[in-house]
């Protein structure tokens, strides 16, 4: 055999390897070189929107729940929503408002409690630190009074607004009744006694008189006699008295035998309300009707024995 066909056929398999080859080389990259050109400039990849995420504040539902209480005054009604009405730091308990005018005034004025006091019928407003008592006249019954109080109570509560602010006294004027400091509240310059009183109001008077929408502020020691004045609820009840001398006086002097009885203090405004109220009574019995009888809240400290 001469040596020219053989080359030929050594060149005719070495054309074919090359083209197998190729041919591989081709179908080994094609998959990447497919992903590389869905990336190209030529064809940009698809955008993805993407949704912000939202605060939690604005995705979640405020539930809102306000129960309802009878307090022993007819004329004041406690209620009671599913959160905080004062805020964790308040210096004070409580915060009462007695007219439009000290719900505007520093240190603690309050949006809520004006709007409150607004309503027809209503006397003034008690904020506590979990529950608000709204205290009415006599004459307005409280299927009157009741949708309108309930109504901005939960507007208050759902727009997640503060109830009570802090603001700056510069002139020293105190707008409302109580927002300072704690009467109740430990004072390294007390004496053992008055400490004894304190300790005792703060933890088996307190408790109960705020179940009746009320407080209490300690107004000092003297004589025997502790000096106390009733808040909210208990404010203007006819059974305050029998609140102090049953309940209160009875508790203080068993446990404690410095104390010889309890006053209750009284505002100028609640003492002419006080003498009106007698002689009303009087003039019901010259006309010889029956005076009702004190109220006296179940489970109050009206029933409570010494």
């Amino acid at each position: 055999m001469s040596s020219k066909p053989l080359q030929r056929s050594v060149a005719r398999v070495l054309s074919s390897t090359r083209r197998v080859a190729t041919s591989n080389r081709t179908c080994r990259y094609s998959t990447p070189q497919s992903s590389r050109y869905i990336h190209s400039a030529t064809n940009p990849p698809r955008p993805t929107l993407r949704i912000p995420r939202q605060s939690p504040l604005l995705n979640s539902r405020r539930s809102i729940f306000i129960q309802t209480e009878d307090t022993p005054n007819a004329d004041a009604l406690k209620f009671k929503p599913n959160q905080r009405i004062l805020p964790e730091n308040f210096p004070s308990p409580f915060v009462e408002y007695l007219s439009p005018r000290s719900t505007l005034q520093p240190p603690h004025p309050s949006p809520l409690a004006a709007q409150l006091l607004s309503v027809d019928g209503v006397t003034s407003v008690f904020l506590g630190a979990d529950f608000i008592t709204i205290t009415k006249d006599s004459a307005t019954p409280w299927q009157h009074v009741k949708p309108e109080v309930f109504s901005l109570i939960t507007e208050a509560v759902t727009n997640g607004s503060p109830i009570v602010n802090t603001v700056e006294d510069k002139e020293g004027e105190d707008g409302q009744e109580s927002g300072g400091a704690d009467t109740l509240a430990y004072d390294e310059n007390d004496s053992e006694v008055v400490g004894m009183i304190k300790e005792l109001l703060e933890t088996r008077i307190r408790p109960s008189i705020q179940e009746d929408g009320g407080d209490i502020d300690f107004r000092g020691f003297h004589d025997g006699q502790v000096l106390l004045k009733l808040r909210g609820a208990c404010r203007t009840c006819d059974s305050s008295t029998v609140t102090l001398k049953n309940g209160i006086e009875s508790m203080l002097m068993h446990y404690i035998e410095e104390v010889k009885g309890v006053q209750q203090i009284y505002d100028q405004e609640e003492e002419v309300a006080m003498l009106e109220f007698q002689k009303f009574e009087e003039r019901l019995r010259s006309q010889g009707r029956d005076v009702p009888p004190t109220t006296v809240g179940k489970g109050s400290l009206d029933t409570v024995e010494g």
